[in-house]
């Protein structure tokens, strides 16, 4: 296993490594068509979720000095709502754009120091045990990854498929 440089990502790490094997197995045989299915109109489709996830992974990448920008930001920066007037992107190219920013998160999250996790980072939530800085911000988004993975699992269930696999891919190193 990967050794980061700050004691304070040794939970952040794994569950990002996790997050991307999970990220895989719950994609599995989801076609572009089932992708874009709304239940009842009332959920978001699996391609807004997917979007959303890349979008979190993205924003740990800026939060840690990563200048690469999301190709598809306006449709889902800050957890943007479903708007089916937008064309949004399909899921092959969500998920090569999750391919694309997750090793190099993977790797400044090695490399973060305590200093630079524990940098003001305003969230504008005001929550009074939650201290607004990036290490916490970095936690946020894994906490939203989850919620996402989650949902995505369920939409595979109601769109017929079996549930996600938790089988790891040990050549994945992100």
């Amino acid at each position: 296993m990967d050794t980061a440089t700050s004691k304070k990502l040794e939970i952040v790490i794994p569950a990002f490594r996790m997050h991307s094997q999970s990220f895989n197995n719950a994609l599995d045989g989801i076609t572009e068509k089932a992708a874009s299915k709304r239940i009842d109109n009332n959920t978001n489709h699996i391609v807004w979720m997917v979007g959303n996830l890349v979008n979190c992974r993205y924003w740990v990448g800026n939060l840690l000095g990563i200048e690469d920008k999301d190709p598809y930001e306006d449709l889902f920066k800050e957890g943007r709502a479903l708007d089916e007037s937008f064309d949004y992107p399909t899921l092959e190219e969500l998920k090569k754009s999750f391919a694309a920013i997750s090793p190099k998160v993977y790797q400044k999250l090695l490399t973060a120091t305590d200093g630079e996790l524990d940098k003001p980072f305003s969230f504008g939530m005001n929550v009074s045990f939650v201290p607004e800085n990036v290490l916490n911000m970095i936690g946020m988004c894994i906490g939203r990854e989850d919620y996402l993975l989650g949902q995505i699992g369920l939409m595979r269930k109601l769109i017929g498929l079996k549930g996600m696999s938790y089988d790891m891919d040990d050549t994945l190193k992100y």
